[in-house]
């Protein structure tokens, strides 16, 4: 696994923003506290994963603003040989996931963006509770989704995920 400084080192060189640094470093944060909590209830998440999982969550920001940020961030990290693990965490980051039908409605190679180890989800749920570098609550982020007309099952999902997580 690389270290917090690597992996903001790839950022930077990547060609992030200082600003998307900063959601990055955000967003890591609370994932991370978020896995502590989680590992104090008897769940067993990686923490250094989640950590770095975070922090290169974002990565193909670096490339694009749009959806295809999580397709070129996963395409970007595997071309950097990174952990396979990372890889997906960066594919997968996207709301509470992205179904393979609502992949090809929304343009995205055919495949499945859902999140599925407990890393995954606890990096996307970060995300979720994350805007700019403040923590946000997932009502906050539901309500956002619905000004900007996001289909109503990934906001279902949104919500599933905080529950099942169940750390807000």
């Amino acid at each position: 696994m690389i270290s917090h400084s690597q992996a903001l080192t790839i950022l930077g060189d990547s060609g992030c923003s200082k600003k998307v640094i900063a959601h990055c470093i955000a967003v890591s944060s609370l994932a991370t506290r978020i896995g502590k909590e989680l590992l104090s209830r008897g769940e067993k998440p990686d923490l250094e994963l989640i950590g770095i999982g975070g922090l290169l969550h974002d990565l193909g920001r670096a490339k694009t603003h749009g959806m295809m940020h999580a397709v070129e961030g996963a395409r970007m990290a595997e071309e950097m040989n990174l952990d396979p693990q990372l890889v997906q965490i960066i594919k997968k980051h996207i709301g509470a996931g992205i179904t393979p039908d609502e992949a090809m409605e929304l343009g995205l190679p055919e495949d499945d963006y859902m999140p599925d180890t407990l890393e995954e989800k606890i990096v996307a749920h970060a995300d979720n509770l994350t805007k700019g570098t403040r923590k946000i609550t997932i009502e906050e982020r539901l309500s956002m989704m619905g000004e900007k007309n996001i289909n109503s099952n990934s906001i279902v999902r949104v919500r599933r995920l905080a529950a099942e997580i169940g750390i807000v």
